[in-house]
């Protein structure tokens, strides 16, 4: 039954009625016409009802034109149909095509949106998906090259302190001001290398005004080599700056950035070579 109510919903009856089949499909419709009494109902009615309409639109043709117009009129009670079915005039048949026509571009129409809308929304949710994977990925990448140097600098100390010839590890301890705080120097004159042990580093927090600044005491004058923050306490190996000659090795705390000479009432931590 449903193929049967599909079939008459086709649109095929009333393009039968209007004589805009072919031969063929002509002889299928009244097969079917005689094999179902639903298909053979709904012909006439849809007959009365095109009838009615024409009926209504009417206007009394000439009698020349209406005798050409009865002469080509085709008819056929092939189905089984009291009386005989009256093909109606070409225009009412391109108004009922242009009508089906624009029925189902709308349906085509409104089909298009709601798939272009889903896909859309699909393609919103890949672009997320994909945002959170290169989001992911970018963080492991960052947390590996992490690893990496923490254990290229763990290793730099390793090598430092597998080697004393080369190296002198030099304590510096905290002063009256810091008694607290205490850091470890590697010094090699023949490399002119200083570097902080940051795995043993013990300073007072640093605000962000300021910064501790390491000094070399090279035959009694101060010598800078650079600054460093108490939250540099990973481990590994920080370098300063070069120098060959040095007796000592002090810290002060200095405005960021560094002093031209240290502020001795500031100084934290102090050792000797």
């Amino acid at each position: 039954m449903e193929d049967l109510k599909a079939y008459i919903e086709s649109g095929i009856l009333e393009l039968y009625l209007l004589g805009d089949l072919t031969r063929q499909e002509k002889l299928e419709v009244e097969k079917m016409a005689m094999q179902y009494p639903e298909v053979k109902a709904e012909l006439g009615h849809i007959e009365d009802a095109l009838l009615a309409y024409a009926q209504s639109n009417a206007i009394d043709p000439s009698v020349g034109l209406r005798d050409r117009t009865l002469s080509s009129i085709k008819t056929s009670a092939h189905y089984g149909l009291p009386g005989t079915v009256k093909p109606i005039v070409a225009l009412k048949s391109s108004f009922n095509f242009y009508k089906y026509a624009f029925a189902a571009s709308l349906t085509i129409l409104l089909i298009s949106i709601a798939l272009l809308i889903n896909l859309n929304s699909q393609l919103k949710e890949s672009y997320d998906q994909l945002a959170v994977l290169q989001s992911t990925n970018q963080k492991f990448a960052n947390r590996a090259n992490f690893i990496d140097k923490e254990l290229k600098d763990t290793r730099r100390s390793l090598e430092v302190y597998q080697n004393p010839f080369e190296y002198k590890m030099i304590t510096l301890k905290g002063s009256p001001k810091a008694p607290e705080a205490s850091m470890m120097i590697a010094f090699n004159p023949k490399k002119e290398e200083v570097m902080i042990d940051l795995s043993a580093l013990k300073m007072p927090i640093n605000d962000k005004d300021h910064q501790y600044q390491l000094w070399a005491m090279v035959d009694g004058k101060p010598v800078d080599l650079g600054v460093f923050d108490s939250s540099d306490n990973r481990t590994g190996m920080k370098k300063m700056k070069s120098i060959t000659n040095a007796q000592a090795f002090a810290v002060t705390l200095e405005p960021r950035g560094g002093s031209i000479d240290p502020t001795m009432e500031q100084m934290m931590a102090i050792g000797n070579i």
